[in-house]
């Protein structure tokens, strides 16, 4: 069955397992690095949140022998989980005041987004550019934002570094740092009861480990960490929800390291959360992070 078979497919399955007030319907949305994602967006009458479930990951269970009747059940599961239970206010988003407290940034990359950036605010920043959101909730699925466009922007009366300002004011407390070894993130999930070696590598992202790696944006957060490293430091894009940090003592060779996170690129990240193709690095006596 092919991908756009199984869509059509799963919809009609999904449809029947919903309740009467609620509707299914495809969506097909653009999400970062200009990624075309097709999804089953939930209706519900009275509440006008309605929530997108995409379907490439369910198409690989499926491939993997997941029967079609299973899928749906699990799509149902799901939405059940993220649903709304009540409407947001139709005008909240119109009135800057009510929302300039949870407006946030991400980082991404500028060249891999361009049409898009044509049509949002954002911030240059070496080669990336820094997005606005408004985060609606965060919770342990995962958190729920609207992305600010000019429109909004116009309706609002401020500029971006007003929006800068105060995403920089919001971000670093609505989503705290969490700096740490990879070895310990490695051994959550591997647990092993080898002595502990010298770190060479640390991982930097929020709590949440979601578009955390816009933590290197946080005031003072490079400089902290080159006071702990007590050296320069190469920053490397794992993706555009952490970043890992190796001290420049251990590193013999940049160029070992841009092909290093090309070839992660390729492998183990999906083409989405790719933020950038090579290494940055950080100078403390200037407390600048460079190409």
């Amino acid at each position: 069955m092919t991908y756009c078979q199984f869509v059509q497919e799963v919809k009609e399955k999904v449809k029947e397992g919903v309740k009467a007030d609620q509707s299914v319907t495809l969506y097909t949305s653009v999400k970062n690095n200009g990624v075309k994602r097709t999804g089953l967006m939930f209706s519900e009458q009275g509440i006008n949140v309605a929530p997108a479930i995409y379907l490439e990951s369910f198409y690989e269970d499926y491939q993997k022998g997941q029967r079609l009747e299973d899928v749906a059940d699990e799509i149902l599961v799901l939405y059940g989980k993220v649903k709304a239970d009540h409407s947001w206010e139709e005008d909240c988003f119109q009135c800057y005041e009510k929302v300039r407290d949870r407006i946030v940034f991400r980082l991404i990359n500028r060249k891999a987004n361009e049409e898009l950036l044509k049509t949002i605010p954002y911030v240059p920043y070496l080669d990336l550019a820094v997005v606005f959101y408004v985060l609606v909730d965060v919770n342990v699925h995962g958190t729920v934002s609207l992305l600010i466009r000019e429109p909004l922007l116009l309706e609002w009366k401020v500029s971006v570094k007003e929006l800068y300002d105060q995403a920089l004011q919001n971000t670093p407390s609505l989503f705290p740092y969490e700096f740490r070894a990879l070895r310990a993130v490695i051994e959550e999930v591997f647990p092993s009861d080898r002595q502990s070696e010298e770190e060479y590598m640390y991982v930097l992202s929020n709590h949440f480990q979601s578009f955390g790696a816009a933590v290197i944006l946080y005031p003072n957060r490079l400089k902290q960490i080159g006071c702990v490293m007590d050296d320069d430091y190469y920053v490397l894009p794992s993706s555009v929800h952490e970043v890992l940090i190796v001290p420049a003592e251990y590193v013999r060779n940049r160029q070992m390291l841009d092909e290093m996170v090309r070839e992660v690129n390729q492998i183990c990240v999906e083409e989405e959360e790719i933020l950038s193709d090579h290494a940055y690095y950080y100078d403390r006596s200037e407390d600048l992070l460079t190409m």
